[in-house]
Parts: C-alpha cells; structure tokens; sequence
C-alpha cells in the first residue's frame, strides 16, 4: 500500500515537496494545507485543499505529514502531528532551540511516531564526493576541510530576513553545512569558534565562519556569506577545500560539482644552506616546478535529493533506519547554539 502525506505549507519547499512525493509510486500526496488560497490553485484535484492544520490532522487517511512552513512554526506544528499520530518529516531547522526540539521528540516517542528532518543535502553530489574521499583516506590524514558558500544578492528572500519568523542564514543554511560535517567526520567535536555577522540584513545574520575542531585533530571551517563579491569565474556560490598529508582536493559548483584531487610528485626533502640557491618569494612557497603537480580526477558518485525520500520509504516500512536521526537533529541545534554564544563572546566554546 502507498504511504499516503500530507503537506503543511505550500510556499516554495511544500510545493516541490507535493511534485516529490507523488513521483514515488509508493508515496502519494492526498492532501495540503495552506493559509493562503493562492498556494493551493493549480494542484491536482485529487488532493484535498485545508486551510488549518487541526483540519488537516484530523484527516484519518494520513499516514505521515510533511511539516513545510516558516521556522517559528515547526515546535507547535511537529507536536501537533505527533498528537494526532501521524508520523512527521520537518523542514531544516526542525527546532529553533534545542529545547524546543527536546519537547518536540518527546511528544512523538509519547505517540509512538516518526520524528525526522528534511537534511536532504547528505546527497548533495558536491559533499557526496568529498565525503568519499575522506571516509577512504585518499588524501591520507585530513588536517583542514572548507566548506564554503558565496552569494552576491546580500538580501534573503520572504521571511528569511525576520527574526520573528525564524529567519537568517544559520537557521536556512547553517543546519545543513553544520549536518554535513557532522556526518561526514564521526569524530567527537570539541570545540567551535565563530564570527557571525549582519552585513547586508539588519536583523539577521548574513554571514559567519565556523571553525570545528575534532578529536582526531581534524578542523573543519564553514564559511557562508551572501555579499561576497569577485569577478572570478565560478566564484559564486559552493565550494569545498580538503587537505591532507597525502595530497588536497577541490570542488567547485553545487549542481554540477567540478574538481580535481591534487597531489604532488615528490616533496623537498635534504634542503641544503646555500648562499647562491634561488629564494624566489621564498624556497617552499614559490612556484612549483613542471611536472612537479599532479592532478587526478574526483572520485564518481550518483547522488540526489531523491534518495532522501527513498531511505523514508524503506525505513517506513521497516528495511532500513532512517537516515536523520533524532540524536544528530539535536547535535545540529546544539552547535548551532553554541556558534551563537562564540559569535557573541568572541571566544572558543568547549563542546563535548
């Protein structure tokens, strides 16, 4: 039998969450919710149209629900849907806080139901990649990872820019490049520095950098800015940086990830003082010798947003676990607390 959804919300994400869905033969979505009328026309008129989500829930035909409105909405809205035993996959962030979320994961174990996050971007085929690199030590012992996003347009979209509403580029995308690192090293975080910033927007944040230091003495850095300008080809607007003592990787694009594994095919080794020896800018960081860089390609991976919804499938009907885990929804939001708290004091918080 399809697993029957509703979508609460029906602004940008609620509507390619309804087109999803029903390209799935064992998914099919039978009903929306939206406050605004506007949202609802042009669907199929097969779904059925709410206008409130108490409405919505009391629908007995629901299996699950898909929580897609604005972030101050999710606590009332997840607890909700657990109440009315329909299993839930919320937009990112889940939670504002990690209370909120602790209240949220509490009502869905009382109601014995499904309590998970949209983190769909662990398929991303840019952090696919680099995630393959690092988890097969091809560049030997990572040191540094970058995770970098550059935007031009300064302003968010919508809500985004309103403190009210949840808005800011730590809640929209931090939650997702904070969860990428966080899957990809299975090291225990021990401590976070961060400078968070409102350049263009004046209530919320628009930039930040985040440095994560890990036990294995891997550091991971996250930068995000939306007013980051260079004429630069291919600046704009995701790239990852990788290190190791093995060699150093780069990828650039979101879509369409382009990159190279970079090694090199010798190191300096019994440098000796001489008076006459070239220096250049200095003897390690001028420029490389011919032949002395080497390139390799990027490992291959076939990933997307749809394997999300195929791990809910399969783990609804019990062949896999979920993939988002309570446990690491609230790890997230526990970061993502303390990157505040660093960017207010301007010192290191301890993470354990």
């Amino acid at each position: 039998m399809k697993i029957k959804c509703g979508v609460v919300g029906c602004g940008f994400m609620g509507s390619r969450h309804v087109s999803m869905v029903n390209s799935f033969e064992e998914l099919e979505c039978t009903a929306v919710c939206d406050i605004d009328d506007n949202r609802l026309r042009g669907l199929n008129n097969k779904i059925k149209r709410y206008y409130d989500i108490d409405s919505l829930l009391a629908d007995d035909s629901l299996d699950a629900v898909i929580i897609a409105t604005p972030n101050k909405y999710h606590k009332e809205q997840v607890i909700k849907a657990a109440r009315a035993r329909k299993h839930i996959i919320c937009e990112k962030p889940i939670a504002m806080s990690v209370a909120d979320f602790d209240e949220m994961y509490q009502a869905a174990k009382d109601n014995n139901v499904v309590l998970t996050a949209h983190h769909q971007r662990r398929f991303d085929r840019d952090f696919r990649a680099v995630k393959h690199a690092f988890d097969r030590s091809i560049l030997g012992n990572v040191y540094l990872i970058k995770s970098i996003m550059y935007g031009f347009n300064g302003n968010m979209h919508d809500w985004h820019v309103w403190i009210s509403e949840g808005g800011g580029m730590l809640l929209d995308w931090g939650c997702h490049l904070i969860d990428q690192i966080l899957y990809m090293i299975k090291s225990p975080l021990k401590s976070i520095y961060a400078d968070i910033r409102n350049v263009i927007n004046s209530e919320v944040d628009d930039y930040y950098k985040i440095i994560m230091r890990f036990e294995n003495l891997t550091t991971a850095e996250i930068e995000l800015g939306t007013y980051m300008l260079s004429d630069k080809p291919g600046w704009f607007p995701r790239h990852w940086q990788m290190y190791g003592d093995k060699g150093s990787l780069y990828i650039d694009g979101l879509d369409e990830p382009q990159g190279k594994i970079i090694r090199t095919s010798k190191l300096l080794t019994d440098v000796k003082n001489e008076a006459n020896q070239y220096c250049g800018p200095t003897r390690s960081f001028g420029e490389p010798e011919k032949g002395l860089i080497i390139t390799e390609n990027l490992p291959q991976v076939s990933y997307s947003a749809r394997d999300y919804f195929i791990n809910f499938i399969k783990a609804m009907r019990g062949k896999e676990e979920f993939l988002v885990k309570p446990k690491e929804l609230r790890t997230v939001l526990t970061v993502m607390e303390a990157v505040r708290e660093s960017g207010k004091t301007m010192k290191s918080i301890d993470f354990e």
